[in-house]
């Protein structure tokens, strides 16, 4: 009877030695490893890509955020603050209904067939408004000039960036709203604007959060008019 549990002893402190000694080196060494590998070589990325502005972190260079208006008493949802360029939409965002302890914030798209109903009401509802919102005097805003990524979200609806297209579209409306020169907007836009990825991957792009950081200070250089 010693021997059989001799037996069955051995194998199970064997596996159990396995399982500290996996245990130690996957779940505590090379996480370690990695993460001391990426501080040392790209901190800025291992931390989340921050974007700071007059020394405090105010988002991330790969997570978009919205520039909107209060919420007015009765209104669900926010105007755009048209004094800001504004990123793609964020449709698909929303609130976990299965899990309702936690309210998650859910990412999504607006990405549907073409002949979707919903899609071309969502379209067509999107085109109109930023038709509206970017027309000023003298400089009307035609439904063709509205490039699709000003009506259509991203796959994830979290896109940081927008086309040169789009951002160019709104440099009248936010030089007028901030009283700006339009020259001005237009040349802090090709400033920020990126080119392809090793020059041949993506496209070029906007970063939303970082241009309007460079606007604010474009603002307050100009100073009260």
């Amino acid at each position: 009877m010693n021997n059989s549990v001799g037996n069955s002893a051995r194998p199970l402190w064997a596996g159990l030695r396995a399982l500290l000694v996996l245990t130690l080196a996957c779940g505590v060494l090379y996480p370690l490893a990695v993460t001391g590998v990426a501080q040392g070589l790209m901190p800025a990325r291992a931390n989340g890509s921050e974007v700071t502005a007059d020394g405090e972190v105010v988002g991330s260079a790969l997570i978009g955020q919205r520039y909107d208006l209060p919420l007015d008493k009765g209104q669900e949802t926010a105007a755009p603050d048209l004094r800001w360029f504004q990123p793609r939409p964020s449709n698909g965002l929303g609130t976990n209904s299965v899990n309702t302890r936690y309210k998650l914030i859910l990412s999504g798209a607006t990405n549907r067939s073409g002949d979707n109903e919903e899609l071309i009401a969502w379209v067509t509802a999107a085109k109109a408004a930023v038709v509206k919102d970017n027309s000023v005097p003298g400089r009307p805003v035609s439904p063709s000039q509205v490039p699709a990524d000003a009506v259509t979200s991203s796959g994830s609806g979290l896109d940081p960036d927008i086309s040169p297209a789009y951002a160019q579209l709104q440099v009248n409306r936010v030089a007028a709203r901030n009283h700006l020169d339009a020259a001005q907007v237009a040349e802090l836009v090709d400033q920020h604007t990126d080119g392809r990825v090793l020059g041949f991957a993506g496209e070029p792009r906007v970063n939303v959060l970082q241009l309007n950081i460079a606007l604010r200070e474009l603002v307050n250089d100009a100073g009260p008019r």
